[in-house]
């Protein structure tokens, strides 16, 4: 199987283990290719659901799309489930999170949940966290001094660049990233991440980080994991 066909399998999955809560909650989505599979596989149930609680603009422009009903997170106290993808997760069911820009929304519908359920291809699951470069949401100001901290953990902290674009003079040119929070993002490469917990606790307290795409307090309690033979279902 090709990647797309494992995202197609481990959304298919998910579909049917949410669709096993009792109709009418409201569900957490989360961002990303994996999501969207789930989102497609689930759109034809949508009426099991009263609504949806979504991690990014994107998300929620493929969730009205399909006709679901998307829900400001301020509206709704509680999720019986957040469904998402991860770009590592580890055999403890800790996370790093934020490969497509959407880390601190995600986290923020991860809280409001009872259980996270993770979905990722096999691909994904490693023994110590940190090969995925590490994403930190920041406000921009703060670009020099997050920077400063940050190198003291002993990676390589590079700016998010988005994609190049043509100017009006026919140049190409390379803006920052920019979150759908108004944010930018700060990667930390080269890090064996031994205790996720402490880690992301330090990094949060750091003045003008809005949060670290490490999901350790918010960590995943169900893994639906794919892979040439099937999709296996772990607990944490």
């Amino acid at each position: 199987m090709n990647q797309d066909q494992l995202k197609q399998l481990v959304g298919e999955a998910a579909r049917d283990e949410v669709l096993r809560l009792p109709a009418g909650q409201i569900l957490g989505i989360g961002t990303g290719s994996t999501a969207n599979y789930f989102i497609d596989a689930l759109a034809p149930h949508k009426d099991h659901f009263l609504g949806t609680v979504s991690s990014s603009n994107a998300t929620t422009e493929r969730l009205l799309k399909h006709g679901f009903k998307v829900l400001d997170p301020n509206e709704v106290d509680h999720l019986p489930a957040y469904v998402d993808g991860a770009d590592e997760i580890d055999p403890a069911g800790y996370m790093i999170k934020g490969g497509g820009g959407a880390l601190t929304r995600e986290k923020i519908i991860a809280s409001m949940a009872t259980q996270f359920i993770c979905i990722c291809d096999a691909s994904k699951q490693v023994p110590v966290l940190g090969n995925f470069a590490l994403p930190v949401e920041i406000i921009p100001l703060s670009k020099g001094i997050v920077t400063q901290e940050l190198n003291k953990l002993g990676g390589t902290v590079t700016l998010r660049m988005s994609k190049e674009t043509r100017t009006d003079l026919g140049q190409t040119a390379s803006q920052p990233f920019v979150t759908d929070n108004g944010g930018w993002i700060l990667n930390i490469a080269g890090l064996k991440i031994a205790n996720p917990i402490t880690l992301e606790e330090q990094i949060n307290q750091i003045a003008g980080v809005i949060t670290v795409g490490l999901f350790a307090k918010e960590k995943a309690d169900i893994l639906l994991v794919s892979n040439a033979s099937g999709v296996s279902r772990i607990t944490f």
